[in-house]
């Protein structure tokens, strides 16, 4: 499936089907903990990967961070 998607032709065919593309911006707000495991989770299920998401930030609350992850989607 990587491959597939690492396929010129295939990126043609997607970028054809989907002319397109839309900002989409993933935003997580909790403790550190929660925030990491979510991150997580979100890698073991083939969503994300870790490394695709900001460094963990300070929110509002003191005891909260938040963590922002922005891809590109394809819209019809």
């Amino acid at each position: 499936m990587a491959q597939e998607r690492e396929n010129p032709e295939h990126q043609e065919s997607v970028l054809q089907a989907f002319p397109k593309r839309e900002r989409i911006k993933h935003l997580l707000i909790g403790s550190p903990k929660a925030v990491t495991s979510t991150i997580h989770y979100l890698q073991a299920v083939g969503y994300a990967n870790v490394g695709d998401w900001s460094p963990l930030l300070p929110a509002d609350n003191p005891d909260e961070v938040m963590s922002i992850l922005i891809r590109q989607i394809f819209t019809a």
